[in-house]
């Protein structure tokens, strides 16, 4: 049950947990990289103009147009309510 937890959404996206940690904390520093772009643009227009979109763009498509999901066995008890993650390709 406890492995389950820690290995089921990696698995449903190809990845072991290690991969998957990697592959997570990687989006994570992007975004934090990319929302600090976009504060400093907030307060100094003329930098970082097209930073923050670039980012956006990179993980989209890392995320999204580039990755293949496999079928979770039994998806609408693992997935969390609201997680944009863990949602089904287009």
């Amino acid at each position: 049950m406890l492995r389950r937890l820690f290995t089921e959404h990696p698995a449903s996206v190809g990845e072991s947990y290690g991969e998957h940690m990697a592959m997570a904390g990687s989006f994570a520093l992007h975004m934090f990289l990319g929302s600090l772009a976009c504060l400093l643009h907030a307060l100094l227009p003329f930098l970082f103009v097209k930073t923050g979109s670039s980012i956006i763009q990179d993980l989209h498509g890392r995320m999204v147009t580039n990755r293949q999901r496999k079928p979770v066995p039994n998806a609408s008890e693992s997935s969390v309510e609201g997680d944009s993650v863990t949602a089904s390709p287009r």
